[in-house]
């Protein structure tokens, strides 16, 4: 991965999570993503996010069982 493709702008992270950037915004403002403020866009680090989801992913594997 190329250093410019760390942090993603919310548009560029809801493709790469094929979610809705709307939802990704309000959810970065709430403080459920980890996003960082940049002027006047949310950004987030891609190797964080890789980390959050396979956190997620593993809890809910468990509560399958």
């Amino acid at each position: 991965m190329a250093e410019s493709d760390k942090w993603l702008t919310i548009d560029e992270l809801a493709v790469y999570l094929k979610w809705v950037g709307t939802k990704l915004c309000g959810l970065a403002q709430r403080g459920g993503l980890p996003t960082s403020r940049i002027g006047n866009q949310w950004r987030s680090n891609r190797d964080n996010i890789d980390y959050r989801m396979k956190s997620c992913m593993s809890g809910m594997e468990g509560a399958n069982t």
